[in-house]
């Protein structure tokens, strides 16, 4: 946990002067990630997918409106309800974010022997099982 840790830490250190826009930080990354991937999600079903409580996930969405990356509509099935959508430059710059990342981290393993590449590449599959195993238990314990 810690090895990847830091290299989640090390690569969003390096795509902030690689990406144009203001800085974001993970939690905000990841919460316009949850909206890319389910437009119109709401706040406590976000909150839900991030494992974050509703009244965080209502402050990320507080600054990253102030930003300019995120609209709250209010749902109108339910008033009370809000529904995020990104707006085009949150699109942007995550599709920027996206592409940066992806140069970098080829960039780092074709540096790499073929051994270390190989056995990352045969990490993966392992590693999605134990991210799976881990957010269904983290799920029947909501």
């Amino acid at each position: 946990m810690t090895t990847i840790a830091a290299l989640r830490r090390l690569v969003r250190r390096r795509l902030r002067s690689e990406v144009p826009g203001p800085p974001l930080r993970g939690a905000q990354v990841e919460l316009l990630q949850v909206i890319e991937k389910q437009p119109g999600i709401g706040i406590a079903p976000a909150g839900r997918a991030l494992h974050l409580a509703a009244n965080s996930v209502s402050t990320l969405v507080n600054q990253i409106i102030d930003l300019g990356m995120l609209v709250r509509d209010t749902a109108p099935e339910d008033r009370r309800a809000a529904r995020l959508s990104l707006t085009e430059a949150a699109i942007q710059r995550l599709a920027a974010w996206r592409h940066a990342r992806t140069d970098l981290v080829a960039g780092a393993m074709e540096a790499l022997p073929s051994d270390d590449r190989q056995a990352i590449a045969r990490a993966l599959p392992a590693l999605r099982a134990l991210l799976a195993a881990l957010d269904v238990k983290s799920s029947s314990k909501e």
